[in-house]
């Protein structure tokens, strides 16, 4: 009886999206924190392209560079829910700073979590997890987006240390990390069951960075390619064993999709809230917007698929920390989330007509973040591609 009634419970709790009064404390911090220090620099951050370095080590302070890692690491030891809040919140002020906290907390920090070594965590986790150290993730190489098992770069063992050569691109905080979690060929004729996860310090010699590309969104947050050249990693930093590395990156890409998909609500939220506070405040016709049908639709479809995307993450994260499957859970997540913040702030834009056009209103700004979200980490197409196969195959 004591499980049947603690499942349904949780099944409850999940349907309407309880949060536990730990949960509400860290949103609302993370809300708190977004408004007050986020918020005012974030036009210009963005229309420069500065990266949030005092910001982000105020997020370290508070335990947000290391949500989900265990405390004898230096983590706060939250759970997957409490993570997704705290980016969604974030985003919502900021998408910039939320995808610097979702890559170094989903893909660099949780890949150390599950298949670090002792030595390992001992020397790189505790100082991501503490925000001492800022990790970034490199899978994607020139030739290899989607594809991400065509890679080039590879890794040759030499005694007591791989020389990796090759080229990476489109990594996220690539200029501003202080370590990378590279994937790389150590068996080229095993295809992807020879990739290889390493962890690469940025103080190596051999490591060249592109130029910062100049992007269409998420601005603040630094992306560039990275070089290697005979860069010799010491063996202890092979991550697991040789040939683990695809597996690693897919199993970690799946909770990276939970982050990009709080993310993406983050921005839809922040479209409705302006759509809301400006169609009760703009008058037509002698009455406010609000009371057209037309304007009533767009803010009713993003107020439905906002709270739909909640549940889909809400349900992968619960997933992952109940050790479940959830691969195509958080591929439906980040589809319907990264959808639903690409018609939320196009329709928000709409919504405030020319103002909207306009950067001082911080609206076509969301537009412009929302559809990374669509991208990377697994396009959509690539994310359908893995819901029908998980369909299709149970």
């Amino acid at each position: 009886m004591y499980w049947w009634w603690r499942s349904f419970c949780l099944n409850y709790r999940k349907s309407k999206l309880i949060l536990t009064e730990q949960q509400e404390l860290v949103r609302n911090t993370a809300r708190d924190f977004a408004i007050k220090y986020l918020e005012p620099g974030a036009i210009e951050r963005d229309d420069k392209a500065k990266f949030p370095h005092q910001e982000v080590k105020m997020m370290g302070d508070l335990g947000f560079m290391g949500v989900m890692v265990p405390e004898k690491w230096n983590g706060a030891g939250m759970d997957t829910i409490s993570y997704s809040l705290i980016i969604e919140e974030i985003s919502r002020i900021d998408a910039s700073a939320g995808v610097i906290v979702s890559v170094n907390n989903s893909l660099v920090c949780q890949t150390l979590v599950n298949y670090g070594n002792d030595f390992q965590n001992e020397t790189y986790l505790k100082g991501l997890a503490k925000g001492d150290l800022l990790g970034s993730f490199s899978l994607s190489e020139p030739q290899s987006g989607s594809d991400a098992s065509n890679m080039k770069t590879i890794a040759e063992k030499d005694g007591s240390h791989y020389i990796l050569n090759g080229t990476k691109n489109w990594v996220t905080n690539g200029i501003n990390s202080d370590l990378i979690i590279v994937m790389s060929l150590t068996d080229k004729s095993k295809g992807h069951k020879g990739v290889s996860a390493f962890i690469v310090p940025k103080n190596i010699d051999g490591i060249s960075l592109g130029k910062k590309e100049n992007k269409l969104g998420i601005r603040s947050s630094d992306t560039c390619e990275i070089h290697f050249t005979n860069c010799r990693i010491p063996v202890e930093n092979l991550i697991d064993s040789e040939g683990e590395g695809y597996r690693i990156a897919l199993t970690t890409l799946d909770g990276g999709r939970i982050g990009i998909a709080s993310q993406a609500v983050g921005i839809a939220q922040a479209a409705l809230d302006k759509s809301k506070v400006y169609a009760k405040d703009r008058k037509q016709f002698g009455k406010p917007i609000s009371d057209f049908g037309a304007i009533q639709e767009k803010i009713a479809n993003m107020g439905t698929n906002i709270e739909a995307s909640r549940h889909l993450i809400h349900n992968a994260a619960l997933l992952k920390d109940m050790h479940k499957p959830f691969t195509k859970e958080a591929a439906m997540a980040k589809s319907f989330s990264s959808q639903t913040a690409m018609d939320s702030a196009t329709d928000c834009v709409q919504i405030f007509g020319g103002y909207g056009y306009m950067q001082e209103y911080g609206v076509e700004r969301l537009m412009r973040d929302a559809k990374i979200t669509q991208i990377y980490e697994g396009t959509t197409e690539i994310q359908n591609m893995v819901i029908a196969r998980e369909l299709l195959e149970n």
